[in-house]
């Protein structure tokens, strides 16, 4: 695995992909950092398991204040947060 792969963006289009892969949301190109979830099919309930395995993945808890649409609208703005939580 090169370094690039292992970056916080990288990883969190890993997690949204697989979401995608396990709903079976048929021929959806390459998630890109602003992708809406919204336009690429996800649910609120794919929402609540993007934070659960963004948590896991990243080993952070993500404050109840930080759970806002905003926050997860896009892989480029959970990357953001996450960027921010461990940088905390």
């Amino acid at each position: 695995m090169d370094n690039h792969s292992n970056t916080p963006n990288h990883r969190v289009i890993a997690i949204v992909q697989q979401i995608i892969k396990n709903r079976t949301i048929s021929a959806w190109p390459p998630i890109h950092p602003d992708h809406k979830f919204t336009e690429v099919g996800l649910t609120s309930l794919d929402l609540a398991r993007l934070v659960l395995l963004v948590e896991d993945e990243f080993d952070l808890r993500i404050p109840l204040n930080d759970m806002t649409p905003a926050n997860f609208r896009s892989v480029s703005t959970v990357t953001q947060l996450v960027s921010k939580l461990l940088a905390a």
